[in-house]
């Protein structure tokens, strides 16, 4: 899959050469990316970028009516983001946490006005009281983190923080790359949504979860 993006990103440069204004934007974060997998596979974890058609997805579940704050997980190369704040996010209403030295800074030169935390999303309640400004009410927690491919230990870490930082009836929103239908996880949150992207390498499964009160 690198190398599919690393031939992607030859095409690009070629045509970047070519056309350098038109084709800027659309490299730069498949260079950004490529170079987070490089240098720490693990901390991206994603096979490839997600497609704007699952970012789209995503945003698209959350209630920009509803007052609050709106958490990114693992920002990346920033469509989720982008589709977050033409979805109706505020930028100030919206904070993207990133692991990746690389796409953190990526982040912060593509989308200056809003918050982006560097650092481990198991670590979110601290991350957020570190910030100097944390939330006061986060309405909805969105995952761009494949948490399959994630240590255990970390995972269970990020659902503590989700269920803990969330306002009540707070939504959850995770992409998984397995297809099969999800179910409510537990006691702490219930399905209220799921449906498959296919357009997207791989496909994936789009899964909202409100949390339990």
């Amino acid at each position: 899959m690198i190398t599919h993006i690393q031939n992607r990103i030859a095409g690009l440069t070629y045509r970047a050469g070519k056309y350098p204004k038109k084709y800027h934007k659309k490299i730069k974060p498949y260079i950004a990316f490529t170079k987070a997998t490089l240098s720490n596979p693990r901390s991206v974890g994603a096979a490839c970028p997600s497609s704007p058609f699952l970012a789209k997805v995503m945003a698209e579940q959350v209630d920009v009516k509803k007052e609050g704050y709106v958490i990114e997980l693992g920002g990346g190369t920033g469509r989720i983001t982008r589709a977050l704040l033409e979805h109706g996010i505020p930028p100030d209403k919206l904070i993207t946490v990133e692991y990746s030295p690389e796409l953190a800074r990526h982040l912060r030169e593509e989308f200056p006005d809003i918050q982006v935390l560097e650092g481990d999303a198991g670590k979110l309640d601290q991350l957020l009281a570190d910030s100097g400004n944390p939330p006061q009410h986060i309405k909805a927690i969105v995952s761009g983190l494949p948490l399959r491919s994630l240590p255990k230990s970390t995972v269970k870490a990020i659902k503590k923080n989700v269920y803990k930082l969330l306002d009540d009836k707070g939504l959850f929103i995770q992409f998984t790359y397995d297809l099969r239908t999800s179910s409510s996880q537990k006691n702490k949150f219930r399905l209220i949504d799921s449906s498959v992207v296919y357009r997207n390498i791989p496909p994936a499964r789009v899964n909202t979860y409100m949390k339990r009160v």
